[in-house]
């Protein structure tokens, strides 16, 4: 589809995280030829507010609904790709999925929500493969560090030992910055939908659950609320992202024909330190992320969150997002006493500095990159369909380093 008006329309562009994509885009020189991009949204005004505020390029504007698929066709024939941000995905994604898969059209999107994911691959891998759109989730924060930090772990350790590690643990050293109103919604609409259904409970439980027919079981754990670290030596917490970036790297493994080995386990928590300040860290983390899901869970509780939290379109402050950052090291086991430790990290706000310019890469990495030799039409993960490549634009222009770690 090189033939296209645009190679990136960015639906959802006066969002939250729509607004810093477009910011990123409009001064990005980082390679030639210029990006033939554009910004598309529902509401005319917040996309005109959105372009006039813009530092750099100033691109065309396209309108285009959720809820009306005419629109999203027309708006998907204009274009190589389409970068998404409108979510909760689980109410407002559906249709776009559809229209791409359909079309032949290029995606990628921000969810993290895991069922939806489920939803879509059973829905349009067969039509998918067919037109061959390469429809790519969970490129921000969630779960473009996990899922390639694991990729870069396991060809290391190839390369030093000469087969996979069947035992990856990944840590959160360090993290800064704050979540959006966008992000909590989709969280709660997540913990509501599972409240509802029983059925549902089950399947995100189940750690394989993008694997389908994979045949995959078994050798997955869950940690606790505040464990010691035998790896780092360190106090440890659940982190909030676990859910999804673990299967989020089981369906890369699956996708990647077992690369990762017949018994692979991969697990994520977050450190809080050493000694007892770190356990008291790790328990009160640990008890606040169980308060937060529990009060999710139910009706009242749902309510006073969403009287509490920030809503839709609001997050950290530019200022913010410059100062953060986030450091995630990557523990690789084997039987045989065989170990490596490599990091990942990012020079900004992880949930939106840093995701902006993720999932802007992933975009440019489909549209110039990726051929259709390479990565065929149908549902991937981002270390699967982009691997390597997606890998050298991140560190080149999107402030990130994934290194091993000599010790």
């Amino acid at each position: 589809m090189s033939d296209t008006q645009y190679e990136v329309i960015v639906f959802g562009a006066s969002s939250f995280v729509g607004q810093i994509i477009c910011e990123y885009l409009s001064n990005y020189r980082g390679e030639e030829p210029p990006l033939r991009w554009a910004m598309a949204g529902r509401n005319e005004r917040k996309l005109q507010e959105t372009r006039d505020a813009l530092t750099g390029d100033k691109p065309e504007l396209l309108i285009a609904d959720s809820s009306d698929e005419v629109s999203l066709r027309t708006m998907a024939a204009k274009t190589q790709v389409v970068l998404s941000t409108v979510g909760p995905y689980a109410l407002y994604g559906e249709a776009l999925v559809k229209v791409c898969a359909e079309t032949g059209t290029d995606y990628c999107d921000l969810t993290g929500e895991v069922h939806w994911i489920r939803a879509m691959i059973d829905r349009y891998q067969t039509t998918a493969s067919q037109s061959g759109a390469r429809l790519v989730h969970c490129c921000g924060f969630d779960s473009i560090p996990s899922d390639l930090g694991v990729l870069f772990t396991q060809t290391h350790f190839r390369e030093r030992y000469g087969h996979p590690s069947e035992d990856i643990r990944m840590r959160v050293k360090a993290a800064k910055g704050g979540l959006s109103g966008g992000t909590f919604a989709s969280l709660l609409n997540v913990m509501k939908e599972a409240s509802e259904d029983p059925a549902l409970r089950k399947q995100m439980a189940d750690p394989y659950l993008l694997c389908p027919g994979a045949g995959f079981h078994g050798r997955q754990r869950n940690p606790g609320l505040a464990e010691l670290d035998v790896i780092s030596g360190r106090w440890m917490s659940p982190f909030i992202m676990a859910a999804i970036n673990t299967r989020v790297v089981q369906r890369s493994h699956y996708l990647l024909n077992k690369a990762y080995g017949d018994n692979f386990r991969y697990e994520e928590t977050m450190l809080t330190g050493t000694g007892l300040a770190g356990r008291l860290r790790a328990s009160a983390i640990g008890g606040g992320l169980a308060a937060f899901m529990l009060g999710a869970a139910i009706k009242p509780g749902r309510w006073l969150l969403e009287k509490l939290l920030p809503a839709p379109g609001e997050g950290p402050s530019p200022e913010a997002q410059q100062k953060g950052f986030f450091d995630m090291r990557f523990y690789a086991l084997s039987g045989n006493g065989e170990t490596l430790q490599c990091k990942v990290t990012g020079d900004r706000d992880p949930g939106y500095g840093a995701t902006a310019k993720m999932i802007s890469q992933a975009a440019l990495c489909l549209a110039r990159d990726v051929n259709e030799s390479q990565c065929a039409g149908g549902s991937w993960t981002p270390a699967s369909s982009m691997g390597v490549t997606l890998m050298q634009r991140l560190e080149q222009h999107a402030g990130m380093q994934f290194a091993v770690v000599e010790e």
